[in-house]
């Protein structure tokens, strides 16, 4: 692990006093799941904090001591006595509505023996009730004492001003100073952190790989299905590449996330999210108990959002001594159940023994860098040229398609635009041809394709679209030019006609045949077009008399 730069914040308290709340309000994210149920954080999870001008590492952790019912508490306990042995800062979060507890007092005899600084913060001071108790928490003999509703927001600025103030001279440096100069929890300035989601089942050993990978017992581990609930993420640098690992809970089938409660259902919320940001998705999944269909529904999600697939079979070690085509077996399996991840790269690995762990780290890298590949114009059109040669798409009409040119238009994931004569999608086996044929050129490993089609005759549809004799806007604007001479030539026509014959009170239109007209309407088209001839009318008038 690398050291540190910036100083730690920890926020320590019983359960249910509202820490996650303030962590949220403090981090203005909503990373940490709050609920109403006593034991709902945890881990231990962090975010970098700015205020005045000065940055340090907040700590979230779940309650301690106290009354919880999670059968869990004894490893969240552990977990929270490592956390405060990294604190340069605590607050110690207490409920305002509750007064001086047992628990509060034990936390208390925790924290006094680290020789940390202590901040007392009493929260849910917005309630009424909690002035009446508030006074029994001076008692603690912990000074500052802030009043706050992290709810709410009420003196959470007193609280940072606080924090800042306290915070050892010798750690507190300014924002400025490590963008110039980096540290250990956030990715220098120029480079670009590997976002890495690892997704799975309930109890397939996500929790055991993270820790493997960071090799540091980060997140809790426990045969109990359903131990991880928030998501929580950790920076690792590998060969001077960064990656932020996120930890998710276990993703089960709707149905049985929605008879468990609001807080699986907030759990599997908040993996999506996860997912859904991240550049890489780990898909684990259990050797023994193989691919399954909640397998392929938590892939699917992740192919959907575009980021890039590995898929890791956890607890190899478990396989072994069952023959030299074990391997084959399942991959053949696993592929069947997992059509649409063909291309996505499979390891066996075991998280208990680090059985090919670095190499999973490998192909994140390799996969992360093939989705952000981009390939230039000419040589995607040559591409397309030598297949289509090969292969040209099929025509759903008379007119037989031709790709015209390609485009790539963005990356993450790689997205390509093929522009056509006539076709605005392609068949399905044409277009799953086009995306293997992409990612055998290009090395698009792990990572999904998206294409679109369109016809060229969608840029130039009022040349295409328009009726016969408008063909481009120049022949079109001819052919009314053309009109238009026409017209004055029988306007000077009529206009001698009407001239010579309008006192016969015939009074014929400036077509010259309309007896039935108005001999005024004649004469007025007649001076009309007399005004656009010209020097011609002398000629014109000389005919009508």
């Amino acid at each position: 692990m690398q050291k540190r730069s910036r100083p730690v914040v920890v926020l320590a308290g019983r359960p249910n006093v509202g820490k996650s709340t303030l962590f949220n309000r403090i981090t203005s994210s909503r990373r940490a799941i709050v609920t109403d149920v006593p034991g709902t954080t945890r881990d231990v999870f962090s975010q970098a904090v700015e205020w005045g001008g000065v940055r340090f590492e907040l700590k979230d952790m779940g309650g301690m001591f106290g009354v919880s019912d999670d059968p869990l508490h004894a490893l969240v306990l552990e977990q929270g006595r490592k956390a405060i042995e990294t604190a340069d800062l605590l607050v110690l979060v207490v409920d305002g509505r509750q007064g001086r507890t047992p628990g509060d007092d034990e936390i208390v005899q925790a924290l006094r023996a680290t020789g940390r600084p202590i901040i007392l913060a009493v929260n849910k001071m917005d309630d009424r009730r909690s002035r009446d108790g508030t006074l029994e928490l001076y008692q603690l003999g912990i000074e500052p004492v802030l009043e706050i509703a992290a709810e709410h927001g009420m003196g959470v600025g007193d609280l940072l001003d606080e924090i800042v103030r306290r915070l050892p001279a010798a750690h507190a440096g300014t924002a400025g100073e490590e963008a110039a100069a980096g540290d250990g929890g956030e990715v220098p300035v120029g480079q670009k952190e590997t976002g890495v989601a690892i997704i799975g089942r309930p109890n397939v050993g996500k929790s055991s790989l993270v820790n493997r990978l960071l090799r540091e017992e980060r997140v809790l581990v426990s045969d109990m299905p359903g131990t991880t609930r928030d998501a929580v993420d950790s920076m690792l640098r590998w060969h001077r590449r960064d990656f932020r690992i996120v930890d998710t809970a276990g993703i089960r089938r709707p149905g049985k996330v929605f008879r468990s409660g609001p807080l699986e259902s907030v759990s599997v919320i908040v993996a999506r999210r996860a997912v859904d940001a991240a550049d890489v998705a780990v898909v684990v999944v259990d050797a023994v108990e193989g691919a399954t269909e909640q397998d392929g529904a938590i892939a699917g999600e992740a192919e959907r959002s575009g980021c890039g697939i590995v898929v890791a079979v956890n607890k190899w070690d478990l396989m072994k001594g069952q023959g030299p085509d074990v391997a084959e077996k399942f991959d053949d399996e696993l592929r069947r159940r997992l059509k649409f991840l063909e291309y996505a790269p499979v390891l066996h690995l075991s998280a208990l023994t680090g059985e090919k762990t670095p190499k999973l780290l490998e192909m994140i890298d390799r996969v992360a860098a093939a989705r952000q590949r981009r390939v230039g114009t000419g040589e995607l059109n040559r591409f397309v040229a030598s297949v289509t040669a090969a292969h040209p798409p099929a025509s759903p009409g008379r007119k037989a398609v031709r790709i015209l040119y390609v485009a790539q238009v963005s990356v993450a994931p790689p997205s390509f635009v093929f522009f056509t004569n006539v076709a605005t999608t392609f068949h399905f086996s044409y277009s799953r041809f086009l995306v293997n044929q992409l990612r055998e050129s290009f090395g698009f490993i792990g990572t999904p394709i998206r294409i679109q089609v369109r016809a060229r005759r969608d840029h130039q549809g009022s040349r295409k679209g328009s009726p016969k004799g408008s063909g481009n806007p120049r022949g079109t604007s001819s052919a009314t030019g053309g009109a238009g001479k026409g017209s004055a030539k029988g306007s000077i026509k009529a206009r001698g006609e009407s001239r010579g014959k309008g006192s016969s009170g015939k009074g014929r239109s400036g077509n010259g045949r309309g007896k039935g007209s108005d001999k005024r309407s004649g004469e007025r088209s007649g001076r009309d077009s007399g005004k656009r001839i010209g020097k011609g009318s002398a000629k014109g008038r000389g005919k009508g008399r």
